[in-house]
């Protein structure tokens, strides 16, 4: 028999005003200008990007989907501005993040900074331990279960409506007793819950947002494209607070996998930027589009077919030439998810080992110029 461990009790967690951090990152620091020259790469890259702008382009001529799924580095990189302009051109028709991107998002748009040594906060016992981030999230998410709203659509509004009203504690309680079967019932229950403990009272409960143009969920709510955000339990910041709940942020997570699902279904002929996202991404994509053939299939329909998928990150592939297939599995490069994940899809998949910023200011200004 093993000896028994006991779980933590996150009630007793000193939680600080964000205030006392020492943030790395600052909006007026990082954020890019979609009119200025893009950075300079490689005729080789630029080549594969003129074809990826133009795939863009004739998808969204068939009104076929071109989804993006970025992991946080992109938004810190300061891309907003950037994909900004190209949801409202309508190049993008769904964006897709992890936990983390979510939670630099809503820092620079209430705090105007975000990013954190990891190493020296770790030590003292604060990396994450910041009040209105875990407070204000589940805040958002919790109120945009109530409306059926996952993840990323409830902390878009959250952020562009600077707020949410609440039912109050009260009338949570008698739907719960009245309706226990309502498929709210477990939603009403986790914000009832965190509004008596947190002492919220219900109402009109404004946080203003100063940084919205900082924000690619805000953005994303603006020009009504789907955005979803995929979250782990114990992976984000937002874990280290008594208010973390892992069934709020497992609700709004299963909602956005389902809406991610939603645009798979759009795929035919169509475009995957998949950038800086080494394991949310592919694992993500992999499980939804393998759902979204299944469901077609009994349906008697054909699968997705003709994928374009641009993969970008920094490592070198595994100095595979994905081009040519998968390597096999005493190659290194076998175990890369990022890249062999997308290309078992049933596409064509496009490999570029390149800074993402530069991709994604060098793809706009090829849309632009077409």
């Amino acid at each position: 028999m093993t000896k028994s461990v006991l779980p933590l009790d996150l009630s007793q967690l000193n939680v600080l005003p964000l205030e006392q951090r020492e943030s790395l990152t600052t909006v007026d620091q990082i954020i890019k200008s979609p009119d200025a020259p893009p950075p300079e790469i490689s005729v080789e890259l630029l080549t594969q990007i003129q074809g990826c702008a133009n795939a863009i382009l004739e998808a969204r001529k068939r009104d076929a989907g071109v989804m993006l799924i970025y992991g946080a580095h992109l938004l810190r990189n300061g891309a907003v501005r950037l994909l900004e302009r190209m949801m409202a051109k309508d190049w993008l028709t769904h964006l897709a993040t992890n936990g983390a991107g979510s939670i630099h998002d809503w820092e620079y748009a209430w705090f105007g900074a975000s990013t954190e040594s990891v190493r020296m906060n770790v030590a003292k016992g604060q990396f994450g331990t910041w009040d209105e981030t875990a407070k204000n999230i589940h805040l958002a998410i919790m109120a945009g279960a109530l409306d059926g709203l996952g993840y990323g659509q409830s902390m878009g509004r959250f952020i562009m409506e600077d707020g949410v009203t609440l039912p109050t504690p009260d009338s949570l309680l008698e739907l719960i007793r009245s309706e226990p079967e309502h498929p709210l019932t477990a939603a009403r229950a986790d914000l009832y819950h965190a509004m008596k403990k947190q002492n919220w009272i219900g109402g009109a409960m404004p946080i203003e947002h100063r940084w919205k143009q900082a924000s690619i969920l805000a953005q994303a709510w603006r020009h009504r494209i789907p955005m979803t955000v995929h979250p782990g339990i114990g992976y984000d910041i937002i874990s280290n607070h008594p208010i973390f709940s892992g069934s709020a942020i497992g609700r709004a997570g299963e909602l956005d996998f389902k809406l991610f699902g939603g645009s798979v279904e759009r795929l035919d002929g169509g475009v995957v930027l998949s950038i800086g996202s080494a394991i949310m991404g592919p694992q993500v994509f992999e499980k939804t589009l393998s759902c979204v053939n299944n469901i077609r299939l009994n349906d008697g329909r054909e699968v997705v077919k003709d994928l374009n998928l641009y993969v970008v990150d920094l490592a070198d592939g595994g100095g595979w030439d994905w081009s040519q297939g998968e390597p096999t599995k005493d190659n290194a490069a076998y175990y890369l998810r990022f890249c062999k994940s997308y290309a078992r899809m049933g596409g064509t998949m496009h490999y570029l080992q390149c800074d993402n910023i530069a991709f994604v200011h060098n793809l706009l200004h090829q849309l632009e110029s077409s």
